[in-house]
């Protein structure tokens, strides 16, 4: 038994250093390879994402990061983020644009050429860098005004030039943006720029040709076998060859504040949540007490304005939206129609004004825009309809609700006396005579006096004798 329990006792232990030491020797190695996926606009969500991977590359002293994208684009704020983490790492991080038919266009194409290592898989492609800018076409594309003469610029005479003072400030600061990338990592500049003025793009196989990526992988293995021997120079100057080999490939998830942000930053769900915040409060200002419709609409409306403020809002659409609102609110409680119709214009027109165009995924829908604006238009029509129903209907208190009620005369002098209408005791007034219990009518209200006159007599009864 003594025997048993030792050899128990030496299992256990050799289990337990094994399950310590091997963790720690793979981190040692630093032979993993971390996945970092980017699919749909690049945004907030995306930022925070790549943030917390570099992070955690970090820890594990991963080999390398490899950052997959298929984008449209996205923001500027948030590619920003993006590059500046990636510059930053201490893990170089390689930049693969995967599947085959996917794209990284616009805001992606920057984050490509921030990478330490570009690469891309066979059908994809890269590119259409200009900055999109609200009211005026694409810089360096047909659409431009023609020259003195009435004639267009043939091609080659001269590069097209932004029209306005806000595009060719945009323009500028990416093509400089962008060509400090490329020198940085040591790829074709005259591309670069020329993506961005021209929104120029280019297939896998002509961006290796154009040295405007590193090389090009059917799949993730083949990268990983491509990567193995390279160098690169990591954040602080210090190089590092890549060995990736037998690296172990491990896909990194959102964490929950990434996950939170991709949903609350959609502008459609941004765009609902302060509907039902402001509509919220609303009603909890209409019915005191109520208190679930104002605890839910602030929550709603803190959210919803913590969203806006990491997107691209024009604020001049959402003090227009703020307006319509007020004015349906109005017409809610006052109706006129032409208030309501105000409101309902000016609504829609802010929606469509409340985000800027800069960035591929970040538009309202329009569906959105119809549904919120017809629940709101339905609301000020189920209103109006009960106050003019409410107008049609026979009144039932004051001097309209008497007029034409019976009295009986309880006690009469001259022209005046009592009488009892509507379950109560009256003083009454009248131009003719009247005998106790005689039935009347009532006329008319004045002050707290009827006015009665004789009822007139009844079909089937006699007439005069």
């Amino acid at each position: 038994m003594q025997t048993m329990k030792a050899a128990l006792v030496a299992a256990i232990t050799v289990a337990a250093l094994t399950c310590y030491l091997l963790p720690s020797s793979a981190e040692e190695s630093g032979r993993v390879a971390l996945i970092v996926s980017i699919d749909g606009a690049i945004g907030p969500a995306s930022a925070s994402y790549v943030k917390e991977a570099l992070a955690k590359a970090s820890e594990r002293r991963a080999e390398v990061v490899l950052l997959r994208m298929n984008t449209p684009g996205g923001l500027n704020s948030s590619m920003r983020e993006i590059i500046a983490d990636v510059l930053a790492s201490p893990i170089p991080v390689v930049g693969y644009v995967a599947p085959s038919g996917a794209h990284a266009a616009s805001a992606g194409t920057y984050i490509l050429y921030a990478t330490h290592i570009a690469a891309m898989a066979p059908g994809t492609n890269i590119g259409a860098a200009t900055p999109v800018q609200i009211g005026g076409p694409l810089p360096g594309l047909p659409g431009g005004t023609p020259d003195k003469g009435g004639k267009d610029k043939k091609d080659g005479d001269r590069e097209s030039e932004p029209k306005d003072a806000m595009t060719a400030k945009a323009t500028n600061d990416a093509v400089a943006f962008i060509r400090s990338l490329a020198e940085l990592r040591g790829r074709n500049v005259d591309w670069a720029e020329k993506a961005v003025r021209e929104a120029a793009t280019l297939s896998a196989n002509a961006a290796l040709e154009a040295h405007a990526i590193d090389l090009v992988a059917r799949d993730q293995a083949e990268l990983l076998r491509q990567l193995d021997g390279r160098v690169v120079e990591v954040a602080g100057g210090k190089t590092q060859r890549l060995v990736t080999r037998d690296a172990a490939v491990e896909a990194v998830d959102p964490g929950r504040i990434s996950r939170f942000l991709a949903v609350i930053t959609d502008p459609n769900v941004a765009f609902i949540l302060l509907m039902v915040g402001i509509y919220g409060l609303i009603f909890e200002f209409m019915s005191p007490g109520a208190v679930a419709p104002g605890v839910v609409g602030a929550i709603c409306l803190l959210i919803g304005l913590y969203a806006l403020n990491l997107l691209p809002v024009n604020y001049a659409g959402f003090a227009l939206m703020l307006v319509g609102l007020v004015l349906l609110t109005i017409e809610a409680f006052n109706p006129t129609v032409v208030i309501g119709l105000g409101g309902i214009i000016a609504f829609v027109l802010g929606a469509l004004m409340l985000f800027r165009g800069e960035a591929p995924g970040y538009q309202l829908s329009w569906w959105v825009i119809g549904i919120t604006t017809a629940v709101f238009a339905g609301f000020a029509l189920v209103v109006l309809g009960s106050l003019r129903r409410v107008r049609m209907a026979p009144a039932l208190v004051g001097a309209k609700a008497m007029r034409g009620l019976p009295a009986e005369v309880l006690d009469w002098d001259g022209n005046e006396g009592h009488v009892f209408a509507h379950g109560e005791r009256w003083r009454a007034r009248g131009a003719e005579t009247f005998k106790p219990g005689e039935m009347a009518e009532v006329a008319n209200v004045v002050d707290l006096t009827l006015l009665i006159r004789r009822a007139p007599a009844r079909t089937g009864e006699g007439g005069p004798s």
